[in-house]
């Protein structure tokens, strides 16, 4: 009986591993719910998709933004920076082109911050 409840137990442990996973990967908002940000830090969202490396990637950016944001008041612990006059929020998703730039451009000691921005941007 203790060898049911215990793979049991590990069952359901993994199955909500699975479900905890797929949530963080796809963006997805406790309960559902879209993340509340000033219309100036919305429009940089948008706005950062144009560096997308391909239209799909762009496409994707928009929705993404779309599906877990929404106009509000302003958000403070969103993650906004600005360089070479380059200014995007939030996580970026990069490319594996535009991720072996941040690579490089980190080992020749650029910050990963700004190596991140620059690289989306220019790469």
């Amino acid at each position: 009986m203790k060898k049911i409840v215990a793979v049991a137990a590990l069952a359901a442990m993994t199955l909500l591993g699975a479900v905890v996973t797929f949530a963080m990967a796809t963006g997805a908002r406790a309960g559902g719910r879209q993340q509340e940000v000033s219309s100036a830090q919305f429009q940089i969202l948008v706005g950062q998709c144009r560096y997308a490396d391909t239209a799909q990637a762009r496409a994707e950016c928009r929705s993404e933004v779309k599906l877990n944001y929404r106009v509000g008041t302003f958000d403070p612990s969103l993650d906004c920076r600005t360089y070479s006059s380059v200014t995007v929020c939030g996580p970026l998703s990069l490319s594996p082109k535009q991720q072996a730039c941040v690579t490089e451009s980190v080992r020749q000691g650029l910050t990963y911050r700004r190596a991140e921005v620059e690289c989306y941007a220019f790469s």
